[in-house]
């Protein structure tokens, strides 16, 4: 029943049953052969008697009469892919290399005729002819591909054992970094030895820098030129000491002679350094297949760009080399600091890895640095550099661990993406340019996915070759795009083109089975011309249907029976279609762009037609799922959302609200203090009612141990959980999660306790003080009367002083003296 009354509506309203056609079917309303084969999963006949009713342009894998054309005469080119160099990686066997190539290189694409475009090329070339290492595979492909259908190639990255390695120490050698010289000098043997245990193959470089010799940045008093410090050589922006050598003793003999000096400013000219030890390839003496590194040494900030006017110096770093044959940089005075952007673009060509070995003072402006300039990292020297050797090595491995892909496809109109699941060879592909924890026989996979966009304006852009090349290393993939923008049936000398034919009444040129008429003339088969007056009255052949008397949809002129579509004022925006009824730009915008930007849809007849991976009426709502899931996760919105245009929509629960990017955070939600509890107490305090066993079973989580007292980090919404012991002390932690919804817990080392009482000190002090007490109070009683006792005896005497007695003698008085006379004295003298 439903089948008969849509046919009846068709039947009283052709207009519908054609446009709900063409809304579903974007091809019928493409008009010439290089729209047709722009579009995805169309394709064009170039039938000369094709049916009126049929469309030249059509989906083949609609197979219904109205689409049918016979095979000889369907333009449907396939994706075309060849191999042109593939050397085999070093140190990787024959049996895993041959089941590399097997299952990398066999075509994804459902191209009948790519074979012939190979087959040339690919049998030659799977042997090495080098003896360099190869570190990637293959080296050479040639890619022919339609615009809009991505098509990946297999890139495969395997580190060499034993490559070579160029290191050229680049120190700043002004008066601060005199004793990290001298320990440099004494380190250079240990830090060659170092290097030759991961290569033999190994050669060292030394160069140094203090900053221009123009006032403000150098005192330019003929004395201070002199000698601007004590012990101290004249100044200079960039000298090359000693070009990539193998002798390790000329290295520490370089050292020891360079002599320091000094400078005004804090800032030093270390991009001067870095861009002349970059560019100057032949005087470092850089090697084309070794890995790159330059040691950037210093315990200060730098110039750039815009700097050198302070000094009178305006003129741009041009980016050259200007070494004079001392090895002085002889344009330090002429010429600004380089921007970091150019030391960017050097660094990049010319696949160096810069390590910037900088004091603990500077590593935050490093860090940031090190995200503007690919390919670099950043670590912290002592104040002497005595661990230089442990950090370069430490960087070393750390560049060597991990493998990034970039590309120099910087056209518009080409975009490419990175899918690969590194060293997990059962796990799913996850689009990413990096992977990291490589060792030397490790080998990643990746897969380019390139794409075009859409076809460049000019013809000769319709090639084009760019390299896809891990960062640091002087390998890369040569890729050899071509565009197929148009038919070889709308090019002279091609089948299906004839100039001024016939069939357009010798006014134009006939191609791929249309008409493309001269400047004066129009219509189908240009019977049409400024001066002709023939027009159908009834207008018929302008309207699709009966059921409206407007011709060409309004936004058109009705000429010879055949509706000439209005121009726009703007030359991008086209109104198409056999009744004027397409345009490409009345779709819905959103920030005004059409259907959401070219990477998300194109406006096709009114309609956004959007691009794999995103939906909706204006293209703005992504398909992919795996922006919804958490990163290391394996759920969709860790499962307590929906992903809604690629974004998560958090549920509402009976626990609470969630939230977060991936709905991993629940604020309103009951905490889990009390059940991390009895964990954070056996595993910090080593304490609680579990046991070792049940903690080690039970406890699937290890705290972070903070010293001191715990801070709660607002801003990555920390909860703060409290308990007292049996011992009632005090222990404190906070949890969290992290993006991959992974539990987080940081406790507090030391508990909180209560000060512990001693009752026999307290008593014995208290009896101590009571003794005391009443000892005092004794010594002070008899202080006091000792002081009224000698009060009272000082008056007494006083007192005594001052009677007036009256004399007189008592008559019973005899005096205590008795005489008695010697009988035997005789009285002589």
């Amino acid at each position: 029943m439903k089948t008969r009354w849509l046919l009846g509506i068709c039947l009283l309203g052709t207009a519908f049953c054609q446009q709900s056609e063409k809304s579903q079917n974007p091809c019928v309303s493409l008009q010439t052969c290089h729209e047709c084969i722009q579009a995805p999963t169309c394709a064009w006949c170039f039938h000369p008697n094709l049916a009126e009713d049929q469309h030249r342009c059509f989906q083949p894998n609609q197979n219904t009469d109205q689409n049918q054309c016979e095979e000889a005469y369907v333009y449907n080119p396939d994706n075309e892919y060849a191999v042109l160099k593939a050397e085999q990686l070093t140190k990787v066997s024959q049996s895993k290399y041959q089941q590399s190539s097997s299952s990398s290189f066999s075509s994804s694409s459902s191209s009948s005729s790519s074979s012939h475009f190979s087959s040339s090329s690919s049998g030659s070339s799977s042997s090495s002819s080098s003896s360099d290492p190869v570190q990637i595979h293959p080296q050479e492909v040639r890619l022919k591909l339609r615009i809009k259908e991505a098509y990946r190639i297999p890139v495969v990255y395997s580190q060499a054992v034993a490559y070579p390695i160029d290191l050229y120490y680049l120190m700043d050698l002004s008066k601060s970094m005199a004793d990290d010289k001298e320990k440099l000098s004494a380190l250079g043997d240990t830090l060659a030895e170092s290097m030759r245990n991961i290569t033999s193959n190994f050669r060292l470089g030394f160069g140094s820098f203090v900053d221009k010799v123009v006032m403000p940045y150098v005192s330019v008093v003929p004395k201070k030129l002199e000698e601007p410090c004590d012990e101290c050589k004249k100044p200079y922006g960039y000298r090359n000491h000693m070009a990539l050598d193998s002798d390790t003793n000329r290295f520490a003999d370089e050292v020891k002679s360079a002599a320091v000096s000094g400078n005004l400013d804090a800032p030093e000219g270390g991009f001067d350094a870095i861009m002349q030890a970059v560019v100057c390839r032949e005087r470092i003496g850089w090697r084309e297949k070794a890995r790159r590194l330059l040691v950037f040494s210093t315990d200060a900030g730098f110039h750039y760009a815009g700097d050198g006017k302070l000094g009178g110096i305006v003129k741009p770093n041009d980016g050259h080399c200007h070494l004079d044959d001392t090895g002085l940089y002889t344009h330090s005075s002429t010429q600004d600091y380089p921007s970091v952007s150019q030391i960017n673009l050097k660094v990049k060509e010319n696949a160096i890895n810069l390590i910037f070995a900088v004091t603990e003072e500077q590593i935050h402006l490093y860090n940031r640095l090190v995200n503007h300039i690919e390919g670099s990292f950043a670590g912290v020297l002592s104040n002497d550099s005595s661990n230089v050797v442990e950090l370069v090595k430490d960087q070393y491995d750390k560049i060597t661990s991990s493998v990034e892909l970039k590309d120099t496809a910087s056209s518009r109109h080409v975009k490419l993406n990175y899918y690969s699941n590194c060293l997990d060879p059962k796990g799913n592909l996850q689009q990413t340019s990096k992977c990291d924890g490589l060792k030397v026989d490790s080998e990643v996979r990746f897969y380019a996915e390139i794409e075009v966009k859409s076809c460049p304006p000019n013809r000769k852009d319709w090639v084009q070759t760019f390299q896809i090349y891990p960062v640091g290393i002087n390998e890369s993939l040569t890729v050899r795009l071509e565009m197929q923008c148009d038919c070889p049936c709308e090019n002279e000398g091609n089948r299906g083109f004839e100039a001024n034919a016939p069939q357009c009444h010798g006014f134009g040129d006939y191609k791929c089975g249309i008409c493309e008429c001269d400047s004066s003339h129009f219509g189908r088969h240009c019977e049409c011309d400024a001066q002709s007056t023939k027009q159908d009255e009834s207008g018929a052949g302008c309207r699709p249907d009966n059921t409206t008397n407007i011709d060409c949809s309004g936004r058109g002129t009705c000429a010879c029976g055949q509706c000439q579509c209005d121009v726009r004022p703007n030359p991008e925006e086209v109104i198409s279609g056999t009744f004027c009824e397409c345009d490409n730009f009345s779709c819905d915008r959103v920030d005004g762009e059409l259907c959401s930007g070219p990477e998300h849809g194109t406006c096709v007849c009114g309609k956004c037609k959007c691009l794999d991976g995103w939906d909706g009426q204006d293209c703005s709502c992504s398909t992919n799922n795996a922006t919804c899931i958490a990163p290391g996760g394996s759920e969709v919105c860790s499962g307590k959302g929906e992903c809604v245009c690629g974004k998560c929509s958090c549920n509402t629960e009976a626990e609470g609200r969630y939230s977060g990017k991936y709905c991993e955070k629940c604020p309103t939600c009951p905490g889990r203090c009390l059940e991390l509890r009895d964990c954070v107490q056996c595993q910090v305090h080593k304490s609680g009612p579990l046991t070792e066993e049940e903690c080690a079973t039970n406890c699937t989580f290890i705290p972070a141990i903070v010293e001191g007292t715990l801070q709660v980090d607002d801003t990555k919404d920390e909860n703060f959980c409290a308990y007292y012991d049996e011992e009632d002390c005090r222990y404190t932690y906070v949890y969290t999660y992290d993006e991959k919804g992974k539990l987080l817990v940081r406790a507090q080392k030391d508990k909180e306790c209560p000060p512990e009482v001693y009752v026999l000190g307290i008593v014995l002090g208290v009896i101590g003080a009571i003794v005391l007490i009443g000892l005092a109070l004794l010594l002070l009683w008899k202080l006091l009367t000792t002081i009224q006792d000698r009060r009272e005896f000082a008056r007494f005497e006083k007192q005594t002083t001052m009677a007036k007695w009256e004399r007189g003698e008592n008559p019973i008085y005899k005096q205590a003296t008795s005489t008695f006379k010697n009988p035997l004295y005789a009285g002589r003298d």
